[in-house]
């Protein structure tokens, strides 16, 4: 009878499409038998009571990413990647950011070294694209997809990262040749300038201005437009962080038509709106994010686009900065306005526990939907799957063991990242990940880091089969 380094046993085996009662028998890092009775192990885990899921991958985080002069993003891959595993993450793609003037190997070069020998989980890296010269997008780019970085962002909006139609259009001509999958922040830059200068001349300057700033038509006209421009190139997109029923059903209306658009929401798009920016003094800075929470009646659509599979989804778009922090959201200028107020808020550990009590437990969403918007669904879409995002013999063992029932108050102590709050501070929860194993290891046990830095690895991407991800 085959030996097992670790069996996990008792537990409910859930994935995007089965939930099943066996035992999890696993290998040199692998899942190498399913079943009853599997015989001896090294390691017993008891799952009695317990969902043996597939560990979270969160496909949009922000780690160490040059934000600006005298603003510093709150988590490096160190504290990032350790915060994902208390919320029960195996996998996390952060963005490496090409800067003007920098050559994408250059900033891969510079992400790598700073990723090395830091982290706790395992990551691969979209590469976001912000000066699409001839010789990056003709060389460069071309002979990263074949290296395994088969997926990259583009913005229809802010200083320094905003293309052109013209840009955005060349860039989804090379996606289209080299079978990258290619994410659009779609907001309209010129509306949002022009509407900022004319809060600003009204001497409307606090942070909760900022959802004044960019209201819902400047995201539905760039998502729009972002559909529009792939449907020239015939490229598949994936529009990231909606957050209301106009841009959603912008998407809904373009995969009607067969178009391969598919769609992201987060959690602040589902539990926060505009009021919670409408706070005393500078507080409301803590909810700055783009695009900004928005009001009951989007989240009830942004719900609705996860239960009609118009999201493929869900990602917490977490972009740390400290809040008590002079280079952080108390940045010296941005108290002048909210223009210069770091934009972002963290949440790569409070994602699943927010999906599953809001979502699961509510009875907006089942489990297997569950499984597929937390992690089967971003491994297919970025060429992870099936090493990753499944309980299946041959994949990796990463696995998150929740307790269903267990109720727990959000609080900033239990997320364990580099930041000094949360956003959802106060929030009660039902369901929460006990156990989070990484290729075999265990690396949070009952709201305790035992796994060392370091194991977790880079990972090279194949090329999303086409079609991947769509409903």
């Amino acid at each position: 009878m085959m030996s097992f380094d670790t069996i996990i046993r008792g537990g409910t085996v859930v994935t995007a499409a089965d939930t099943f009662a066996c035992d999890v028998g696993i290998r040199d890092g692998r899942i190498t038998a399913l079943g009853h009775d599997l015989g001896p192990a090294t390691d017993i885990i008891d799952a009695t009571d317990r969902l043996v899921l597939p560990g979270g991958i969160d496909s949009h985080v922000h780690f160490a990413q040059p934000s600006g002069d005298g603003i510093v993003m709150a988590d490096g891959f160190a504290s990032g990647t350790r915060s994902a595993a208390f919320g029960g993450n195996t996998t996390v793609l952060p963005f490496c950011l090409q800067e003007k003037g920098q050559t994408l190997r250059e900033a891969l070069k510079r992400y790598h070294a700073l990723a090395e020998g830091e982290c706790h989980v395992d990551i691969a890296f979209h590469l976001i694209l912000t000066d699409p010269t001839e010789h990056v997008l003709g060389q460069e780019l071309p002979a990263l997809v074949e290296d395994g970085y088969t997926s990259l962002k583009v913005f229809m909006t802010y200083e320094g990262l905003a293309l052109s139609d013209r840009e955005l259009l060349e860039t989804m001509s090379v996606a289209r040749e080299t079978g990258a999958m290619l994410m659009v922040h779609a907001e309209n830059y010129d509306a949002i300038r022009f509407l900022t200068d004319r809060l600003e001349r009204a001497g409307n300057t606090a942070p909760h201005f900022h959802a004044a700033s960019r209201p819902i038509p400047v995201e539905r006209e760039a998502t729009h437009r972002a559909i529009s421009l792939s449907e020239l190139v015939d490229v598949p997109i994936m529009i990231v962080h909606v957050s209301n029923r106009e841009s959603m059903d912008e998407i809904r209306r373009a995969q009607q038509r067969g178009l391969r658009v598919m769609g992201e929401t987060c959690p602040q798009y589902l539990v926060l709106t505009e009021k919670d920016l409408d706070q005393l003094n500078m507080e409301g800075a803590k909810y700055v994010c783009s695009p900004p929470p928005r009001d009951l009646a989007s989240q009830k659509a942004c719900w609705e686009g996860l239960q009609q599979k118009v999201f493929s989804v869900f990602s917490s778009d977490h972009c740390p900065f400290r809040y008590g922090d002079p280079q952080g959201k108390l940045a010296p200028k941005g108290r002048t306005s909210f223009r210069w107020v770091p934009n972002g808020i963290p949440g790569v550990a409070t994602r699943l526990p927010i999906l599953f009590s809001e979502g699961v437990v509510k009875g907006r969403i089942d489990l297997n939907s569950f499984v597929a918007f937390s992690a089967t669904n971003h491994a297919k879409i970025y060429g992870l799957y099936p090493r990753k995002g499944t309980i299946a013999v041959g994949s990796d063992a990463d696995i998150a063991l929740w307790d269903p029932k267990r109720k727990v108050t959000i609080r900033h102590e239990l997320i364990h990242d580099g930041s000094d709050y949360t956003p959802y501070e106060g929030l009660e929860v039902t369901g929460w990940p006990v156990l989070t194993m990484v290729r075999g290891k265990v690396v949070v046990d009952d709201g305790n880091l035992v796994g060392a830095k370091g194991h977790g690895t880079y990972l090279p991407r194949a090329r999303p089969p086409a079609g991947a991800g769509l409903p």
